[in-house]
């Protein structure tokens, strides 16, 4: 800096220097004149004291040529480097310093009304006569000074302020209130110190209260801003309005007091006596004015209080019904002293809060945290209400505001928050803009708090990546679609996720006369539990033992299912790794449970109580006892004698040749501690090479389709999990595709000109998704066998895409056809009448309606007309509300779908979370809504292995050494078995397979079960022979669950027949009446059907379609299906029950030197890993 010339120092720090180049400069020499320039190299700085800005600029100046250049020096914001600038900055603008002189003016005016109170305590009224105590007071020397020197720097404050504020109107200031009684109790004082005769005239100095209180809202504005805090408007109103309440009080004493010194002579004491009796309307007379001035007084603030005081309550409630509306804030000192969690939602709807809460604190151990709500929208009348509930109001805080701002996380104290569950609004319209604006809140919310745990809901699979960061993500799509496709191979997949995923304690139903129901409700309080073996008492015992043998014994001797592990250094759960698998003491167990084993207890009971009991509750699942919270014992003696391994290359379980003694029980496998290449049936599972897998059909050979196992080269979006499947040799034409037009490959029309061996799945959809390839990769996954394959019709709104296209013409046996389920020509060309399952999506573009349930109407409907036309056909559906279940397959005048309702309703009053269960379609797996499966994101809050079991269960994931859900029906061959418990250890010690439950069919004879049922639903608790009807209806179900057929409906009956019935009605009983009516009315649907049938087949005629597949007389109505999950060991099995499994991974037992991979999972997958396995 020493070579720059003086402009370029900083030796003038209060000027602001720059250098403009001009032709002719101001202030520059004549033109013959000499001229001085700045040449040479150095740094310019240029300042700004205002911290306006900095520039730093560095420049070579040099003579161009004979140019003249002229530096001129220009001062920038020379306007506040002012005297009045800078007072201004002092007084004004600057926050601190402006806050220490508002709080000394605010100090100044209530020293000025401490005074007078002083002042007036001093006086003695009694001094004078007339008016003129009014006007002449005794003031102490002492006491005027300190008056006078407090009125000097009181105006001189109020005139600089002035004068800093002015804008050019002068009048603007002076008629400012707070300057005129500023003027009014200052200047008095001033000349008095002129005039000595006036030191003792009376002066209203109490009036400085209300300058006082006005420094006070600007004290605390000045205070708000240099803390950088914004405080509520409702502090601020309740302290302007107490505030203003004071100062009508102390204006008002004093008045009175002072002007009816020449009246009563009151003290202060009586004056606020007299005002706070005033004021409060009580008005006892004893101290009253006497002279008018007085009176005019108390008229005058009299009036003053019923207008201020009224304007400022009513803006209190005002702000305070705002509060209200927007929650208020989340105090630090709770949320630094007790637990919380946030839910950011976009819109708050009752069902989802309902099932949030009930779900969330269904866990004890979740009792003392709080949930607070941040939501944009206002709250819904419906959740005001529930949340006043004192059940809730006391441990939910609902708040209004964006996840996107900071404020409101602040409010909310996401920092300090347990969890943060962000639920995506899947009643929107466009979906993606919903996934949007889900991603935006969950990266606001990682940014503010970024130790907070996130479980985030997304609705389509491509946008899961963007959260990854998320510690659990649950994608919407990705489960239905997944679910559905399981709902086809393994009927009542989504009952089964959904029973596992609800907290229930199996207490449903269970005072109903309805066996099955009582059964049904109680097997549906399991769940899955973990725990580390070396710490269970189910388990520890079986350490350095085989999984199959942990199993098998645990589910013996404590009822409980193990049906995975994780090794202590691996975060991949593994089901059913398998009989190869030696349990080790740092392993964490996953087991299904009616409860945790922690809140177990264990009784030892004596081995004849043991045998007694056996003796007792061996009669079948319709008699077992009601055990202790663990599940049943078991109880029945199982032979556990040693018949080797069958060399059968099938995994039948088929009566083995020998027989013992006549009338003995066949003897099973024993389940093997330790598993070795002798005992264990690896042929069944990889050596035996079905006909199927090894020489393709003629069929296949003349299509020229050869099927090869891999994963699929092209995924329609990110984030997808790779898994192997079934896949073409090379891909299809996206031409062939076309169920419905014919191309150059092929002429084929409909679904019937292809002639497909296996029945139909067909999937009705709006658009084809991303989230529709996760239905066809379980469908087509490597354990399917190949020959079981059914081929899959997309029947679309809109026609796909072309990368989705892409993506699926790898899939053997997947085709799509534009069309809709409201057009019955569409249902029959895509061979509704060859399907074996129809899969009804709910569509987006209904999904958001004016009314909420309705967004469901388009749906029901057209699934009530196929139920109609097609009443053989297995139908799944896909609804938005659970509550819209009670319409599927709707049926007005069935008294047994009644009974249900009611039953439905008594379960809600006592505040179960599985009302709905007991509807026949959900329980029977044919309706399923999504949000249902909202609570295995809160589940996963205190189990946060529940959204890796149920991927793996459902198959979007595949680790290496899992086993996969699959099921098995049981047949006539297969009653020998007898109980769950022997079925349990054949499947252990032969395939390794693992039961996790049973779904049963039941038929149901509605001409005594809707009678028996509509009365029994409505009075169970009154009527006193329960036990006569549940032992006639246990001993029916006995009887009828062998054949499924022994209630035939109506066949042809003539109308005269009809009449006849219709007029001995008045000679029967009751009872015999209904069972009349019953007849009528299925004659009548027997008409109706035939009509609807006629339909069909003329419209099959003028298609072109022969009507021969067309089964009319079928109908299914007269069954009930439900689910038992894990259901006691001695379990009666009974004819066509279908056993869920959990079946080790085939690849996990391939030998290392395989040659290839194609080669070596074509050649091991033998005839066991069909999904339904012959008994």
């Amino acid at each position: 800096m020493t070579g720059l010339p003086l402009v370029g120092r900083q030796k003038f720090p209060r000027r602001h220097w720059s250098m403009l180049r001009s032709a002719h400069p101001i202030g520059s020499p004549a033109r013959g004149g000499s001229k001085q320039h700045l040449h040479g190299g150095g740094q310019l700085f240029v300042v700004n004291r205002g911290g306006r800005r900095a520039v730093r600029a560095r420049s070579r100046w040099r003579r161009l040529g004979n140019e003249n250049i002229n530096w001129v020096q220009v001062e920038f914001y020379m306007n506040e480097n002012t005297f009045k600038e800078r007072l201004k900055l002092f007084f004004i603008k600057n926050q601190r310093s402006s806050l220490r002189i508002r709080l000394f003016n605010f100090s100044l005016k209530l020293l000025s009304c401490f005074l007078y109170i002083i002042r007036v305590l001093l006086d003695d009224p009694t001094q004078g006569f007339g008016w003129s105590p009014i006007i002449w007071v005794n003031r102490s020397l002492p006491l005027w000074g300190l008056q006078v020197s407090v009125a000097l720097i009181s105006l001189f404050e109020t005139l600089l302020l002035s004068y800093l504020s002015y804008k050019g109107n002068i009048w603007e200031q002076i008629l400012r209130i707070p300057f005129l009684l500023e003027i009014i109790n200052a200047v008095p004082f001033i000349i008095t110190i002129f005039w000595p005769v006036l030191r003792n005239l009376f002066i209203p100095v109490f009036l400085n209260c209300w300058l006082a209180k006005h420094a006070l809202e600007n004290m605390i504005n000045d205070l708000h801003r240099a803390i950088q805090r914004t405080q509520s408007a409702m502090f601020n109103q309740v302290l302007i309005l107490i505030s203003t309440l004071l100062c009508l009080i102390f204006t008002c004493i004093c008045g009175i007091q002072h002007l009816e010194r020449a009246g009563n002579r009151l003290t202060l004491f009586d004056s606020l006596y007299f005002c706070i009796v005033t004021f409060s309307t009580v008005g006892f007379g004893d101290v009253t004015p006497k002279i008018w001035p007085s009176k005019l007084l108390v008229v005058i603030m009299i009036c003053v209080a019923l207008v201020v005081l009224p304007i400022q309550f009513e803006q209190l409630a005002y702000l305070w019904m705002e509060r209200q509306k927007s929650g208020g804030n989340y105090s630090r000192h709770r949320a630094q002293t007790e637990k919380h969690i946030v839910l950011c939602v976009s819109s708050l709807k009752i069902d989802l809060l309902m099932d949030f809460l009930n779900e969330f604190y269904a866990h004890p151990r979740l009792q003392d945290y709080y949930v607070v709500i941040l939501c944009p929208t206002e709250m819904d009348a419906q959740v005001r209400r529930v949340l006043q509930i004192p059940m809730w109001s006391q441990r939910v805080i609902y708040l209004q505001g964006s996840a996107l701002k900071d404020q409101d996380l602040l409010r909310a104290k996401m920092d300090d928050a347990e969890a943060c569950f962000i639920l995506s609004s899947r009643c929107e319209v466009d979906r993606t803009a919903a996934d949007h604006q889900t991603i935006l809140r969950a990266w606001a919310v990682k940014d503010f708090a970024p130790n907070c745990p996130l479980y985030v809901q997304i609705l389509k699979p491509e946008n899961k990546f963007h959260i990854k960061f998320a510690d659990h993500v649950v994608c919407e799509e990705e489960f239905k679609y997944a679910m559905l496709a399981l709902n086809c191979i393994c009927p009542a997949t989504s009952t089964l996720i959904t029973l596992l995923v609800h907290t229930s304690r199996g207490q449903e139903s269970q005072q109903s006369p309805e066996q099955w129901q009582k059964l049904y409700g109680r097997c549906s309080g399991n769940e899955v539990y973990h725990i580390n073996l070396e710490e269970s008492t189910f388990f520890a015992e079986y350490e350095g033992k085989s999984f199959t043998y942990a199993s098998f014994h645990a589910h013996k001797k404590f009822g409980v299912c193990l049906i995975g592990v994780r090794k202590e250094d691996s975060k991949n759960i593994l089901l059913n790794p398998g009989p190869r698998y030696i349990m080790s003491s740092t392993d964490i167990c996953f087991y299904i449970n009616i409860t945790k084993e922690e809140n177990s207890a264990f009784k030892k009971q004596e081995k004849h109580k043991k045998k007694k009991e056996s003796k007792l509750s061996y009669h079948g699942a319709s008699r077992l006892p009601v055990h202790s919270i663990i599940a049943s014992m078991g109880t029945v003696a199982i032979d556990l004698q040693d018949t080797g391994c069958r060399t059968s290359s099938k995994p039948t379980l088929a009566l083995p040749s020998e027989g013992g003694k006549e009338g003995r029980r066949p003897s099973i496998a024993p389940v093997l501690e330790v598993a070795d290449s002798s005992s264990l049936q690896t042929c069944d599972l990889l050596s035996d090479q079905s006909e199927d897998e090894t020489t393709p059909s003629d069929d296949e050979v003349s299509a020229g389709l050869e099927y090869a196992k891999g994963y699929p080269p092209y995924s329609p979006y990110i984030g997808s999990s790779p898994t192997f499947c079934h896949l073409l040799q090379e891909k299809v034409p996206f031409c062939c595709l076309r169920l419905d037009k014919g191309c150059q490959h092929n002429y084929y029309e409909d679904a019937k000109a292809y002639g497909f061996k296996n029945k139909l799945i067909i999937v009705a959809a709006e658009t084809a998704g991303n989230g529709l390839y996760n239905f066809i990769v379980p469908l087509r996954a490597y354990y399917r066998p190949k020959k079981e394959l059914n081929p899959i019709v997309l029947l679309l709104d809109n026609p796909p895409d072309m990368h989705f296209l892409d993506a699926i013409c790898w899939f053997p046996m997947v085709y799509y056809m534009v069309g809709s389920i409201d057009n019955l020509d569409d249902l029959l060309r895509c061979g509704v009448t060859f399907a074996a399952n129809m899969v009804v999506v709910d569509k987006e573009s209904t999904m958001s309606a004016e009314e909420d349930y309705m967004a469901d109407a388009k749906t029901i409907v057209n699934v009530q007309t196929l139920f109609r036309l097609f009443s053989s056909l297995s139908i799944i559906t896909e609804l938005t509300h659970p509550a819209n279940m009670r319409f599927m397959q709707f049926r007005a005048k069935d008294c047994y779908s009644l009974a249900l309702s009611k039953l439905e309703k008594k379960e809600r009053e006592k505040g179960s979370n599985l009302a709905f269960m007991f509807r026949l379609p959900f329980a029977a797996g044919r309706v399923f809504s999504i949000s249902m499966l909202d609570t295995l994101l809160y589940q996963s809050f205190v189990k946060d292995y529940m959204i890796s079991i149920t991927r793996l269960l459902l198959g979007l994931d595949t680790t290496p050494g899992s086993g996969f859900l699959c099921s098995m029906k049981i047949t006539e061959e297969d009653l020998w078995i007898r109980t769950y418990a022997r079925l349990y250890q054949k499947l252990c010690s032969s395939t390794g397979d693992i039961p996790i439950g049973v779904y049963r069919t039941e038929s149901q004879k509605l001409t005594t079960s809707e009678s028996q049922i509509s009365i029994s639903v409505e009075e169970w608790e009154d009527t006193k022979d329960t036990k006569e009807q549940i032992s006639y209806r246990s001993s029916h179900r006995n009887s009828t669950s062998s054949d499924q057929s022994d209630h035939p409906l109506l066949r042809r009956k003539s109308m005269q027949w009809a009449r006849r019935l219709s007029r001995r009605v008045p000679r029967h009983s009751g009872k015999t009446t209904e069972k009349i009516n019953q007849q009528r009315m299925n004659l009548y649907r027997r008409s109706e059907r035939q009509e609807l049938a006629e339909l069909v087949k003329n419209r099959m005629k003028h298609l072109g379609l022969s009507p021969a597949g067309y089964d009319e007389m079928n109908d299914h109505q007269n069954t009930l299906s439900y689910i038992l999950i894990n259901p006691s060991p001695d379990t009666r099995l009974e004819l066509n029950d279908i056993v869920y499994l959990i079946r080790p991974d085939p690849l996990a037992y391939v030998p290392n030197s395989a040659p290839n991979r194609k080669d070596s999972f074509c050649n091991t997958v033998g005839q066991d890993t069909r999904e339904e396995t012959q008994l």
